[in-house]
């Protein structure tokens, strides 16, 4: 019976690299695995076509000798799978080592980065403007110094697990699948500590007062995050260390509101400058600047000063400062400035309440002028 080629037989192409055969493999196998198609002989069939594909292609020398010769390049020297177990045995580490799904399910006992740490960082809205350095200080766990992570007392060794093995990983049953767990004896490590480290508590581990200088840059705003990489976490499995991620709050500030790069600020401006023009004195986060209130200006106009808003942390061009407008009524007048707003009124046309009497002439006005109705 005429074979089909191992290529087609993985769904790739010729000039497909090591990376992409294992992928297709892998799918092909969680498809056609025999627990998931009891009974099925066609499933088996595929199962064992797509495991003796990957044995080829995944080796080098044979893929050569098959691009070369096909078929007869490499005849005795692709494996003859007759069980699934045949093939975890022959490719246990791409499913976890244990002979079922371990990848999906379960990765032994292998190495595992370190957990990540968070951080809130505070900033004012200055400091987010500029960039800063600030000082952090955290604990975090440390690889204990005095047993080298192994948890063991010095002179001490941790013994294998009996319950897994030593692969921290156990089968079990599950419907159709058998499914790798996590051993409940040794939690996944494979190793017993019979001698634990009297610093550690055989943990490998210990909690240590950490700080750091971290740069911040320029235009961060909330919500952002820094990373530091490599500061989180020691790894409890000779694993890389994680990563601490500092969580960036900008504070309220009293005049200015953000709203991305632009700042907005609300200026207060008198009804003389919005009817003649100014030119006025405004504040800004790099110190105080200059803008102009043209004639007629409206309460809510907005003014812009072009590049004295907040700058883009990824490098982009600054934004703006938009400076709103309104108009301030004065709540008390001087003599002269009420009489020249009169004068105003007059010329205008506008009604205006009287001058103001006070209390005792009010009432003496109102008897007055209920005797005569």
């Amino acid at each position: 019976m005429a074979k089909t080629c191992y290529y087609e037989v993985l769904k790739v192409s010729r000039d497909s690299s090591d990376r992409e055969i294992a992928k297709a493999y892998r799918k092909l196998a969680v498809k056609f695995h025999p627990d998931s198609n009891p009974g099925d002989e066609e499933a088996s069939k595929n199962f064992k076509q797509a495991a003796e594909a990957y044995e080829v292609l995944s080796d080098s020398e044979k893929r050569a000798r098959y691009d070369r010769h096909g078929f007869a390049g490499v005849e005795g020297g692709a494996g003859q799978f007759n069980s699934a177990e045949d093939i975890f045995a022959a490719f246990g580490e791409m499913f976890g080592g244990g002979g079922g799904f371990g990848d999906i399910f379960g990765r032994g006992n292998r190495t595992r980065r370190g957990s990540d740490i968070q951080i809130q960082l505070t900033l004012s809205l200055e400091e987010a403007s500029r960039g800063v350095e600030k000082t952090i200080n955290f604990d975090k766990r440390h690889t204990c110094d005095t047993c080298d992570g192994s948890g063991s007392k010095p002179g001490s060794q941790p013994q294998g697990c009996q319950q897994c093995g030593g692969r921290g990983q156990v089968l079990q049953s599950a419907g159709i699948l058998r499914v790798q767990t996590t051993c409940p004896v040794c939690r996944g490590a494979g190793k017993i500590i019979v001698d634990p480290c009297t610093d550690c508590r055989g943990q490998g581990q210990v909690n240590r007062e950490t700080t750091l200088e971290v740069q911040i840059p320029a235009g961060v705003d909330d919500g952002m995050q820094v990373r530091l990489s490599g500061e989180g976490e020691a790894s409890s499995s000779g694993g890389p260390p994680g990563d601490c991620y500092c969580f960036i709050n900008v504070r309220k500030h009293k005049l200015f509101h953000r709203d991305g790069r632009d700042l907005i600020l609300q200026m207060p401006i008198s009804y003389t400058q919005a009817a003649l023009g100014a030119e006025i004195e405004v504040p800004t986060l790099d110190g105080p600047d200059t803008i102009k209130i043209a004639r007629g200006t409206q309460s809510g106009d907005v003014l812009k000063l072009s590049g004295r808003g907040m700058p883009d942390p990824r490098g982009g061009r600054k934004g703006d400062l938009l400076v709103q407008t309104y108009i301030e009524t004065p709540k008390k007048l001087g003599k002269d400035q009420e009489e020249l707003l009169r004068k105003l009124a007059e010329l205008e046309k506008t009604n205006v309440l009287p001058e103001q009497k006070n209390f005792l002439q009010r009432i003496t006005d109102y008897f007055a002028t209920s005797e005569t109705s």
